[in-house]
C-alpha cells in the first residue's frame, strides 16, 4: 500500500493536469483550424439545411433568416454541422456562412430585455425575445448590440450567440 498510494497520486495529479490542459485547449477545426465550436451567422436569407455534408443529402429544412446567430459544431471538407437556438442541427456549406457575430434576445424568455447606455442603467429600449443584433463587443459580461432602431448594452447571459464569459473585440 506504500508504494501504491504515491503511485496512484501521481497517476489522479497526471491525469487532473491533462484534462485541465485539455479544457483550456480549444479544439481546432480540421478545415479551417478556426476554434470548435464557435458562432458565426448567415449571409444568406434562404439557407437550406441538409442531413449531411453533401448535396446528395436530403435538405431537412430551410432557413429563412439573414444574420441569424448558429453555432459550428463540426467541420467536413466545405460542409459545416450547425446549432441552431432551439438546438436543431444540420449540415450547410461554408460559403453561406459569416464570420460576422450577431446573438439572439433571449428567444427563450415571453418579456422583452432591457437595453441600457453606458452607464448600465439608462434605460434605451426593450426587445423582444429572438430580436438579432449586431455584436459591437462583449467583456463577459454585458454586451454592447445594435440594429435597426437600437444601439446600447445588454447583459450577456440574456443573449444567444456568445458564450458564457466570452470576450467579444
Amino acid at each position: 500500500r506504500a508504494v501504491l498510494a504515491p503511485v496512484a497520486s501521481a497517476l489522479l495529479t497526471a491525469l487532473f493536469c491533462a484534462t485541465h490542459a485539455y479544457a483550456q485547449e480549444p479544439q481546432k477545426g480540421p478545415v479551417s483550424g478556426l476554434p470548435l465550436p464557435r458562432y458565426v451567422s448567415f449571409k444568406s436569407d434562404r439557407v437550406n439545411v441538409r442531413e449531411g455534408p453533401s448535396k446528395e443529402h436530403p435538405t431537412l429544412w430551410i432557413y429563412e433568416r439573414a444574420a441569424l446567430p448558429v453555432e459550428i459544431t463540426a467541420e467536413f471538407e466545405t460542409w459545416r454541422k450547425i446549432r441552431d437556438s432551439e438546438g436543431a442541427e444540420g449540415w450547410v456549406l461554408h460559403s453561406l456562412l459569416s464570420g460576422r457575430r450577431t446573438a439572439l434576445v433571449a428567444p427563450w424568455k415571453k418579456e422583452p430585455q432591457l437595453l441600457v447606455a453606458e452607464d448600465y442603467k439608462t434605460p434605451v429600449v426593450k426587445l423582444g425575445p429572438g430580436v438579432i443584433g449586431n455584436l459591437r463587443g462583449c467583456d463577459g459580461k454585458w454586451c454592447r448590440i445594435f440594429g435597426e432602431g437600437f444601439n446600447g448594452y445588454i447583459e450577456q447571459d440574456r443573449l444567444w450567440g456568445v458564450y458564457p464569459n466570452e470576450i467579444v473585440e
